[in-house]
C-alpha cells in the first residue's frame, strides 16, 4: 500500500485544515467549556461542516453525501483532532451513520442518512452499560408486545446523548446477557414518553450522557437491521469508529508534538534554547518516531476500510492501542517538557492531555484492544 494521498484527497485534506483552524480553533472549546453550553457544540459550525460535505463524506451522493471514503473521513477527523473540534462526527457520523448504512431499510437510509449529509440530524449510539466497553454485555432488553417493543433498561457513556434528535439503542430481544447473539438495534426518539437523559460533564468538556429507558415503546419498523442479529452490525460500525476515532488522535498527538518541538525552540535556560539540551533531544527524537508509526498505522486502518478487507478488525484493535498508547505519552512528554507551566490553563497541552484519556477509553482501551487482537489471532 503507498503510503501517500491522492491529489484529491490532498484537496480535502487542505480543506478541512483552513476549516478547522479558522473556524474551530481551541479557543472554540474554551468558549463552550467557560460558558457552559447547553449543546456542547456549535450548532452553526456543524451546519457549515455539512455544507462543505464533511457531514456526508461516508454517504452516498443519492442521499445527499459526497461518497467520498472512510480515507476522507479520517482526513477531516485528523484536522479536527488537532484542534480539539467538539463536533457530532464521531457520534452521528462515524457511529450512527455507519450503522444505517450497513442495516437500515431502504426507507431509513433515505430519511436519515440524507437529514444527517444535510447537517439536520444529531444522532447518537444507545451502547454501553457499564464502567468499561463490553459491547457483548447488554442487559437492556426489549420485549415484544403485539406489533411493538417496550424497551426497559440504562444506557452510559452515550455520545451527544443529550443533544441527539433520535438514539440507536442495542437491546436484547433473546439469549443471555454476554451473548453475542440476540441483541437488536432500535432507532428510538430522544423525547419519546419514558426516555430519560441525564447530561455528564467528561474531564474533556465533551458531551456524554447517561440514558434511562423505562418501558419505551417502539413500533416494529424501529429495528434497524434484522431482529436478534444486531451485534453483527456493531462488530462492524464499532470498528469503523475505532478507526475513524485513531485518526482523530492522530492530528491530537501531531498537534502536541509540534507545539512541544516550538517550545523546545523558544524555551530559554541559561542563556540557550532547551531544546539544545541533550535528554531533550532525545526524548523528542523518540516522540517523532512515535508519531510516524501511528501515521502508517492509520493510513493501514483507513485503506483497510476503503478496501473492505478482511483485517479490518485487526488493524482497527492495532490503530486503537497504538494511538491510545502514543497520546498517552505524547501528551505526558508534552506537558512535562513544558515544566510547571504546561499545568496551567495558559498553555493548551493540558486540554489535549484530557481529551486523550478521554478518547483512549471510548471503544475500548488499549488493554481491551491487545486482548481482542490476540483473540483474533487465535492466542
Amino acid at each position: 500500500m503507498a503510503l501517500v494521498l491522492t491529489e484529491e484527497q490532498q484537496l480535502l485534506r487542505d480543506t478541512a485544515t483552513q476549516f478547522f483552524q479558522e473556524r474551530v480553533g481551541i479557543q472554540n472549546l474554551r468558549k463552550l467549556r467557560d460558558e457552559k453550553d447547553e449543546t456542547g457544540f456549535d450548532r452553526a459550525i456543524w451546519k457549515e461542516m455539512a455544507d462543505l460535505g464533511f457531514a456526508g463524506i461516508m454517504i452516498s451522493e443519492k442521499y445527499g453525501g459526497t461518497e467520498f471514503g472512510p480515507v476522507g473521513l479520517g482526513l477531516v477527523l485528523e484536522q479536527a483532532g488537532r484542534v480539539l473540534a467538539a463536533t457530532p462526527l464521531v457520534s452521528t457520523v462515524l457511529l450512527c451513520g455507519s450503522a444505517i448504512q450497513l442495516a437500515g431499510s431502504a426507507n431509513q437510509r433515505q430519511e436519515l442518512l440524507t437529514a444527517i449529509a444535510a447537517g439536520d440530524r444529531v444522532m447518537a449510539l444507545a451502547l454501553e452499560e457499564g464502567p468499561h466497553h463490553n459491547p457483548t454485555r447488554i442487559a437492556t432488553k426489549a420485549e415484544t408486545r403485539g406489533d411493538s417493543y417496550a424497551i426497559s433498561g440504562s444506557k452510559t457513556f452515550v455520545l451527544d446523548g443529550h443533544v441527539a434528535d433520535q438514539l440507536i439503542v442495542a437491546a436484547r430481544t433473546s439469549g443471555g446477557e454476554n451473548d453475542a447473539n440476540g441483541i437488536t438495534l432500535f432507532l428510538v426518539d430522544r423525547k419519546a414518553p419514558g426516555v430519560k437523559v441525564t447530561r455528564t460533564h467528561m474531564v474533556d468538556n465533551r458531551n456524554a450522557a447517561n440514558i434511562e429507558f423505562d418501558n419505551v415503546e417502539v413500533s416494529d419498523d424501529a429495528v434497524l437491521g434484522s431482529l436478534d442479529g444486531g451485534y453483527d452490525v456493531l462488530e462492524q460500525v464499532l470498528d469503523i469508529a475505532r478507526i475513524g476515532l485513531s485518526a482523530e488522535m492522530m492530528g491530537l498527538v501531531q498537534q502536541v508534538f509540534d507545539t512541544t518541538l516550538e517550545y523546545l525552540k523558544e524555551r530559554k535556560q541559561f542563556g540557550v534554547p532547551i531544546g539544545s539540551f541533550q535528554a531533550l533531544q532525545h526524548r523528542i527524537a523518540h516522540l517523532f518516531s512515535e508519531l510516524e508509526l501511528c501515521r502508517s498505522v492509520v493510513l493501514e486502518g483507513l485503506t483497510a476500510l476503503e478496501e473492505r478487507r478482511n483485517d479490518v478488525p485487526q488493524i482497527a484493535s492495532l490503530a486503537k492501542a497504538r494511538l491510545s498508547d502514543t497520546a498517552r505519552v505524547m501528551t505526558n512528554e508534552g506537558l512535562q517538557m513544558h515544566g510547571g507551566m504546561g499545568m496551567t490553563d495558559q498553555f493548551d497541552v493540558g486540554l489535549f492531555m484530557k481529551r486523550a484519556r478521554v478518547a483512549a477509553a471510548t471503544l475500548g482501551d488499549s488493554n481491551f484492544h491487545r486482548d481482542r487482537y490476540a483473540t483474533l489471532d487465535g492466542f
